[in-house]
């Protein structure tokens, strides 16, 4: 009976028990004090994502090496990582994620930042982190917030400012990052990682020049600084090599993945919206942009990096100028073509929003703008930049006519119809991002162009079919091969 008992009972439970002790220290980091289960058996394979001229393709890691045609439909919810840091909140991003996957979205655009002293602020000061956002998690292990202290910090000394050089704690920071890649991947979603915000949600650019201002560092007053001082200019690299660091030595804490190794990460954005304050600051950005641009490829090779543009022609752009939603869109000190070709830059994106843009228009006007808007923008794609070209804001509000037409319904099918139809030339419109989609209980984050799409039958039909229309496209590029989830639409 003994025997019997030892052999069915007590040497499998003493196996399990020996195999989670195994899992439990390959994967979790010696500086944390309680269990962080693996759960890379649920993770399925997918390809990284690379550009092959004006497409985005599906490298296979096999073997054969080969690549496959890649069209995007995605979405925009910016607020993934801020749900992430309280548990009992992290339902809703796994939700949000299972939705968009069942409308057969391929990619999610998010923050991967936020700054200031707000209680949730991921970086309260330069190279200073909170480490509650980070790891996203209810108990804090005492004692290691010094080891969030990242790389650099500004000091006053002798009137002047000088560097300090701190320990980065990898085994402290990211892990509430880490849940929002795990659950995308389980979706088969990929992720567009914006680095900061011009605008002042969040932090932005101005958070950055307060705190060069806070140390004693000699600012203009203007928020462009932000793009030429070159302690500013530190502070953001900084912040990019603890992002981008974990992609050179850093495993996932829940799936034991390296990020270096995360297909799952689409493409990192320099920066949501970047605009100078005068047009006179156009040459310092396009030198930022490409500074910063070179520093993420010096850290991290495999993934895409785009600007985070909104489309707009500069003044010198020949032959463009007309294209732009007003004469103020050129004094902004960005242009899509000279921003979008810079060396390290995968792609070029683009926003559209005719509602905010061109507000006092009526609705043909608008229509008939979004339309040269975006057939300009892909032009350029094929015949310019020789780039994918990604339109990664769509926004629109929720109106309706007197026949009872959804007006963002005739905005977003005019994007997703111009970029169907060069996807079938295979051309360089390589996708649409709407902007964007909620789950319940985050009211907080709305918009007037945010809904939820379940509560939007038309919009979300409308949504599903450009993903099989897409879906359909590249399996007719692919031959043989069957894109990911085509099941979706069959």
């Amino acid at each position: 009976m003994d025997s019997q008992w030892r052999a069915k009972t007590l040497y499998p439970f003493l196996g399990i028990l020996l195999l989670l002790s195994l899992l439990y220290l390959n994967f979790n980091s010696s500086d944390d004090n309680y269990f962080s289960f693996p759960i890379f058996l649920w993770q399925p394979k997918i390809g990284f994502v690379s550009t092959n001229s004006t497409q985005f393709v599906i490298i296979d890691d096999g073997a054969g090496g080969g690549e496959s045609a890649f069209y995007v439909n995605g979405w925009n919810s910016y607020w993934l990582m801020m749900e992430s840091v309280w548990s009992p909140s992290r339902p809703k991003v796994s939700e949000m994620l299972k939705r968009g996957a069942q409308m057969g979205l391929t990619v999610c655009r998010t923050w991967a930042f936020s700054d200031g002293r707000g209680a949730d602020a991921l970086q309260v000061s330069p190279g200073l982190f909170n480490e509650r956002v980070f790891r996203g998690r209810l108990r804090l292990k005492k004692g290691l917030i010094k080891g969030c202290r990242l790389f650099i910090v500004v000091k006053r000394k002798n009137l002047e400012a000088v560097l300090r050089p701190f320990v980065f704690n990898e085994g402290i920071c990211l892990q509430g990052l880490d849940y929002v890649i795990v659950e995308a991947r389980r979706n088969h979603i990929r992720l567009i990682l914006s680095l900061v915000n011009n605008l002042v949600a969040f932090g932005g650019k101005n958070q950055y020049v307060k705190w060069a201002k806070e140390a004693g560092v000699n600012v203009s007053l203007s928020d462009d600084s932000f793009f030429s001082n070159p302690v500013i200019k530190d502070y953001y690299k900084a912040y990019i090599k603890m992002r981008c660091y974990a992609a050179v030595k850093r495993k996932n804490s829940l799936s034991g993945v390296m990020y270096s190794e995360e297909p799952a990460i689409f493409a990192w954005e320099l920066m949501n919206e970047p605009r100078c304050a005068s047009s006179s600051s156009a040459p310092v950005l396009q030198a930022w942009i490409a500074e910063m641009a070179a520093y993420i490829k010096s850290l991290d090779k495999r993934h895409l990096v785009t600007v985070g543009l909104e489309g707009f022609y500069g003044p010198n752009t020949t032959n463009k100028s007309e294209v732009n939603p007003g004469i103020w869109a050129a004094s902004l000190g960005t242009d899509f073509i000279l921003n979008s070709a810079t060396h390290n830059i995968d792609f070029a994106s683009v926003h559209a929003y005719p509602d905010s843009w061109i507000p006092h228009a009526d609705f043909e006007a608008k229509t008939n703008y979004l339309s040269n808007w975006v057939d300009s923008h892909i032009i350029d794609g094929d015949f310019v930049l020789r780039k994918p070209v990604l339109f990664t804001e769509v926004g629109s509000r929720w109106d309706v006519d007197e026949k009872g037409i959804h007006k963002r319904d005739v905005l977003l099918k005019i994007v997703y119809d111009k970029v169907y139809e060069s996807a079938k030339k295979r051309q360089a419109g390589a996708g649409a991002l709407i902007w964007q989609l909620l789950v319940e209980d985050v009211d907080e984050y709305s918009d007037q162009f945010s809904f939820i799409p379940q509560d939007s039958p038309s919009t979300y039909n409308l949504i599903k079919e450009q993903s099989c229309r897409l879906k359909r496209i590249s399996a007719e590029h692919n031959s043989a091969d069957k894109p990911e989830r085509l099941d979706l639409c069959e």
